[in-house]
């Protein structure tokens, strides 16, 4: 769970689960969730007995040869996806899924009747199913956006599935041409993925607390209407505020409203659609003064936290 874990478990969590334990800990406004960790994908690489297949198309390879590269990642991905996740591994995840939204502080006090009398009756929630590789943000080396993230997860068949998906894509072509470059060993790179209560947003965006742009003393705020989707993938031209960082006189530098012709959001069966924004609600300004506000003094702590500039992303 988040709170037995903090950012010295990159190990264990990987660096975005260490990252999200250490924030949930130190009271930043984080979804609960839980980490399947970087040994629970190591134990069904095992068990499932597709270890040595996976050493064999690698060891195999010439990263070089594109054709090569794709069908090599396309086998070793359908090995994962195609695997059974052992029984003794499979039951805690789905317990733990099945109590994300009760408090576990509570649960480890109440009896295995208050338990049961939690889970009956209770819709399951929807998840992020999010990659964390034990080598992502290094300061030599960068994975992001390497591996699969799901939204929207719903469901014991589904999440298991999707667990797989993010466990198979750590060997995508990319991330496969990208370790044997910057030289780490295939066998030594693991991960674990975060199953995350998934927050269904009404706007999101990201912060930077340090302008990566101008490189000035002030903090850049984007935001659009729905998922941050939009913003990652490119579809979506976002708001643009920049901050002055004195937040003591509390100052809005600059200000871009572009209209925003859609949103990505979630329908009610889980699926992230795109919908047409009308002229009014496109032409708005996506967050008010006050949440301008208070976006910009999570990123001043979090800066002040991790004693370092950091993206940081949002949702509302």
């Amino acid at each position: 769970w988040f709170s037995e874990l903090g950012n010295k478990d990159v190990a264990i969590a990987g660096g975005k689960g260490a990252s999200l334990a250490e924030m949930y800990n130190n009271k930043f406004p984080v979804p609960p969730g839980f980490i399947i960790t970087a040994e629970a994908y190591r134990y069904l690489i095992e068990k499932s007995g597709i270890r040595d297949k996976i050493k064999n198309i690698l060891d195999n390879l010439d990263i070089e040869d594109t054709d090569a590269l794709n069908e090599a990642s396309k086998k070793i991905k359908k090995l994962i996806e195609n695997a059974d996740i052992p029984k003794d591994l499979e039951d805690p995840i789905l317990e733990a899924y099945e109590i994300l939204d009760v408090n576990k502080h509570n649960i480890t006090k109440a009896g295995a009747g208050a338990i049961d009398i939690l889970k009956t009756g209770h819709e399951p929630p929807f998840v992020a199913v999010r990659s964390s590789a034990t080598t992502e943000d290094l300061a030599e080396a960068s994975f992001a956006g390497q591996q699969e993230t799901f939204l929207n997860v719903k469901g014991n068949k589904e999440l298991l599935k999707k667990i797989k998906g993010c466990f198979a894509s750590l060997f995508t072509a990319r991330a496969i041409y990208y370790r044997q470059k910057k030289g780490f060993a295939h066998e030594q790179s693991y991960l674990a993925v975060v199953i995350q209560r998934m927050v269904n947003s009404d706007k999101s965006g990201v912060i930077f607390s340090k302008n990566p742009v101008s490189k000035k003393d002030s903090i850049v705020i984007e935001a659009v209407w729905g998922l941050g989707e939009g913003i990652v993938s490119g579809q979506i031209k976002p708001d643009n505020y920049v901050v002055d960082s004195d937040l003591e006189h509390f100052k809005i530098l600059d200000m871009k409203v572009p209209i925003k012709k859609i949103a990505i959001v979630r329908d009610s069966s889980g699926r992230n659609i795109i919908v047409k924004l009308t002229g009014e609600k496109g032409e708005r300004q996506v967050l008010s003064s006050y949440e301008i506000k208070r976006l910009a003094q999570y990123a001043k702590k979090l800066e002040e936290h991790y004693r370092k500039p950091q993206d940081i992303e949002f949702a509302i």
